[in-house]
Order: structure tokens, then C-alpha cells, then sequence
């Protein structure tokens, strides 16, 4: 079983940065895929990005790829999202989740822990 923890979310302006990050616990993190999804009000939860064990495979949503970028440490077991330019469309709960497959894409039902979401709100 994997405990995730996310945090760093809050407001921000439109062109804004904001870095989330998420802690696991309960397993070898280097023996994780992570991602980060979101799920805006009224919507379904969406893929945002991924990264595999190692960090060498990142993966992205279109509508984030220039703004957005995923990374980790292992030491730390942390994974990070660092997300610039921030747009209201950004405005959503992020979720950090953990598989533990190693396969160069990752679907949503790959992910079987999820943490509990930060909110994101980008004001106009």
C-alpha cells in the first residue's frame, strides 16, 4: 500500500508558477511510476503527466506540454510538478498516484494509489 501526500497548491493569477509536490511512503519509491491528474469542477479527472521509475520517460497532456514539467527525486521520494504560465483553464484539484508498472505509457486505471488532491484555482 502507498500513502501519497500532495500539497502546494492555492491561487494564483493568470501567467503564474506554481510547484506541487507529493511524498510517498509505503513502497521503494524508485520502483514507482508517478503521475499527476486533475479533475476541474463538473469535468472527469484528466491525465496531466507522468514519469517512470527511473525519470528518463515523462509524459504529458497537450494542453500542458511548454507549461508544465514533472520530475522526482528519490532520494526524497517526492515528485514534483512545476507548473508556469498558469491559465483559468488550469483550475482544478491535482492528484498525485503511484504504479507500479514500468511500461512507457501509462493508462488511468494503471495508477492504483492515489493521494488525496490539491486545489489549483488561477484567477483571471
Amino acid at each position: 500500500q502507498v500513502q501519497l501526500t500532495e500539497s502546494g497548491g492555492g491561487l494564483v493569477q493568470a501567467g503564474g508558477s506554481l510547484r506541487l509536490s507529493c511524498v510517498a511512503s509505503g513502497r521503494t519509491f524508485s520502483s514507482l511510476a508517478m503521475g499527476w491528474f486533475r479533475q476541474a469542477p463538473g469535468k472527469e479527472r484528466e491525465f496531466v503527466s507522468s514519469v517512470s521509475w527511473s525519470g528518463s520517460r515523462l509524459n504529458y497532456a497537450d494542453s500542458v506540454k511548454g507549461r508544465f514539467t514533472i520530475s522526482r527525486d528519490n532520494a526524497k521520494n517526492t515528485v514534483y510538478l512545476q507548473m508556469n504560465n498558469l491559465k483559468p483553464g488550469d483550475t482544478a484539484v491535482y492528484y498525485c498516484a503511484a504504479s507500479p508498472l514500468n511500461k512507457a505509457t501509462l493508462a488511468e486505471a494503471d495508477f492504483g494509489s492515489w493521494g488525496q488532491g490539491t486545489q489549483v484555482t488561477v484567477s483571471s
